[in-house]
């Protein structure tokens, strides 16, 4: 009996030295990987997902889990937009439209995210599907009519968005269509945003309609799976998102923002938005290391360009420059520093001048097909080459 007891004791302590071990090694691998995208003057950047789906519609995870993927991920604020009419795990899930925030929304302040309450109006096209954030409630939204559904989220000051309007599953051509009821609801002022970009789909006539109609620019997941099962994070993807311009990181600043249409979206290495936003940002991610050169004859000198940002700019020349050659086109490339060479095209040039370089950034779209224009400023001297005694 006594050698039992001993084995029983070893076998117990074996079995706790395992748990601890396992314990251990979960938490050690809840790391959160920072997305770098720059503050602009006046605003945080917040990286944002305002379109994701757990069990409680057509989702495969418990809505924990998006919480954790959220953070791990870098983002600031994040919405579980679960179906209103579409509940094919209510067999084993209860149908229950605040469930997914109510169990999401403990965890989300303890890791200092921003969970915002929404739902999805889930419709045949047109009009299709819609997003609803910063519900009070979003039980009033199961409504037979689909205007109904939308004025109960209005009723309630949320922000509409129009999802994935050239999705193929309602759209088989894959072409963005705006129809009559999208035009009520737009004169009703009951549209204030469309995605542009739905997990791995841009749409490029949607971006122009909010370019042209004053609607918010969104870029989302659609998550259902878990996010490693769509996005390829080891070969460097991150996912679809919407980044949004706030005085503070707040529910209350973000809505502002959304409704202000302060956002670009964040794509496959690409930025989408006005100007007046991706300006700022890559202004605030370049840094020329040393700005000050000096040229002689015909000579070259080198100068080193570091970004500090996620994106990886990808630049082609926008017009020439007098007197110096330069790099027809550059990548900037993320986190890393380049050496951008300059070359004069005149040996008898002399004296100091402040020259601006103008690029545009390919993979900034301030338009669909149109990049945005930037200019790299540098300080040279020039030095005339030395003439040979004949």
């Amino acid at each position: 009996m006594h050698k039992l007891k001993v084995k029983k004791t070893i076998l117990s302590i074996t079995l706790l030295a395992l748990v601890l071990i396992s314990k251990s090694s979960f938490t050690q691998t809840r790391v959160r990987t920072e997305l770098k995208i720059p503050d602009i003057p006046g605003y945080v950047t917040l990286k944002c997902d305002f379109h994701m789906h757990t069990v409680f519609s057509d989702g495969d995870v418990w809505p924990t889990v998006r919480v954790d993927e959220a953070w791990r991920e870098g983002l600031d604020a994040f919405s579980i937009t679960d179906h209103i009419e579409y509940q094919p795990h209510k067999k084993d899930v209860p149908t229950n439209h605040n469930r997914p925030y109510e169990l999401a929304q403990p965890g989300a302040k303890a890791l200092d995210l921003l969970i915002i309450r929404g739902a999805e109006i889930t419709r045949s096209m047109p009009p299709g599907h819609f997003n609803t954030l910063f519900l009070n409630d979003a039980d009033p939204l199961d409504k037979k009519e689909f205007k109904d559904a939308v004025k109960a989220a209005v009723d309630q000051d949320a922000f509409v968005i129009w999802n994935h309007p050239g999705w193929t599953g309602q759209q088989p051509d894959g072409i963005s269509r705006w129809y009559e009821d999208h035009e009520e609801l737009y004169r009703n002022g009951w549209l204030h945003g469309i995605e542009v970009v739905n997990g791995p789909e841009y749409y490029p006539l949607v971006h122009q309609w909010c370019l042209e109609k004053e609607l918010t620019l969104i870029g989302t997941s659609d998550v259902h799976s878990p996010i490693n099962m769509d996005v390829q994070f080891h070969r460097g993807d991150h996912r679809s998102m919407t980044l949004v311009f706030a005085t503070n990181k707040t529910e209350t600043a973000l809505k502002e923002a959304l409704f202000g249409r302060r956002t670009a979206v964040y794509y496959r290495n690409k930025l989408i938005g006005e100007e007046r936003f991706l300006k700022p940002i890559f202004d605030e991610s370049i840094e020329m290391r040393n700005p000050n050169m000096t040229l002689k004859g015909k000579g070259r000198t080198i100068t080193q360009i570091h970004n500090k940002s996620d994106v990886s700019f990808e630049l082609v020349t926008a017009g020439d420059v007098q007197n110096i050659s330069i790099p027809e086109r550059i990548t900037l490339y993320a986190g890393k520093t380049i050496l951008f060479t300059v070359r004069a095209t005149s040996d008898t040039l002399t004296g100091y001048r402040e020259v601006t370089i103008p690029y545009t950034v390919k993979n900034l779209l301030i338009a669909p097909e149109e990049g945005l224009p930037v200019e790299l400023k540098i300080n040279m001297t020039f030095i005339p080459a030395e003439k040979k005694e004949e």
